[in-house]
């Protein structure tokens, strides 16, 4: 649903975006990932037709970005990180306005906004002024607005900000919701764990893309499949009996627990155990060591900033 090839934006002497060669697949939860200033925003809005590439090329929904401009800007909706709402209006009638430039007829209209409305908890709301919104409602309202005409691609840009907890729970579980319906979207978040709940694949991205991949198969990259073993008492014993297992060759001890790199923990947890036990172990936990994204895309932009420098 998305595709870029050698995609640039360059601003006077300044590289936003550089190089982006990147593919979406249809009904995939694609999160971008990157600081302040990485050029996130800059490529989703290149790939809404919001502002033009300098160079290179993209697709979206198909269309190419610079030559079917207005019919990708038909096809797609967008959260942006200003809501940018009628404050004089209620949130009703700011959503009819919408719907109408969007070519909705007066029937369709209506059902989309008590739909969504009601979805994002906002239809006891629907005649007060937006003005007196606080900040998370205008984002839920925004967010409302992107979906009414029905858009197969979806792009959000921090679409959990400025919501409360249960709010943004609300809003996550929205967006799996349009994932079930099969739609595409391209999430900007920093919310480095509202990602990994969420995403099918993430991109780290520091105006190049540094990673493209799954959240566990990006750990797995850095970190191996490491499992935690934890006893009651360690023992010399236990340590031989380990020792003689051929392929836990990498084990850190701490005090009675320690974590052996497996290469297929499946077939070789049960080796681990029974060889603890036959030592006479009183096995306490078992578990896998699963780093999280945030220190995943820390070691990724922190490595990615060494190397650009040396």
């Amino acid at each position: 649903m998305i595709e870029t090839q050698n995609l640039t934006k360059t601003f006077n002497q300044f590289t936003a975006v550089k190089n982006l060669n990147l593919s979406v697949a249809r009904g995939e939860i694609f999160a971008f990932l990157g600081p302040n200033g990485a050029g996130k925003t800059t490529t989703m809005r290149m790939l809404a037709c919001l502002v033009a590439p300098t160079s290179g090329s993209a697709t979206v929904a198909g269309h190419r970005v610079g030559q079917d401009d207005d019919v990708i800007r038909g096809a797609i909706g967008i959260l942006t990180e200003a809501p940018g709402l009628y404050e004089k209006l209620n949130a009703e009638q700011n959503l009819d306005f919408f719907a109408r430039l969007y070519g909705l007829d007066a029937a369709t209209r209506a059902k989309q906004i008590q739909r969504y409305l009601a979805m994002l908890g906002l239809w006891e709301h629907r005649a007060k002024p937006v003005g007196g919104f606080s900040k998370g409602m205008k984002q839920k309202l925004a967010l409302a607005r992107a979906l009414l005409h029905e858009p197969q691609v979806v792009f959000l840009d921090e679409p959990t900000s400025a919501l409360d907890p249960e709010s943004a729970k609300v809003a996550r579980d929205f967006i799996a919701e349009l994932k079930s319906e099969g739609r595409t979207i391209f999430l900007c978040t920093h919310n480095l764990n509202e990602a990994d709940q969420l995403a099918d694949r993430v991109g780290v991205f520091k105006q190049h893309l540094i990673q493209v991949d799954t959240p566990e198969n990006l750990r797995r990259k850095l970190y191996g499949q490491r499992v935690l073993f934890r006893v009651r008492e360690f023992s010399d014993a236990q340590m031989d009996a380990l020792a003689a297992l051929a392929f836990a060759r990498d084990i850190q001890r701490n005090g009675s627990a320690f974590s052996i790199a497996l290469a297929a923990p499946d077939e070789m947890i049960p080796q681990v155990v029974n060889a603890l036990v036959n030592a006479g172990a009183a096995l306490l936990e078992v578990r896998e060591e699963r780093a999280s994204l945030e220190e995943v895309y820390l070691d990724l932009v922190g490595k990615d900033g060494k190397s650009s420098t040396e």
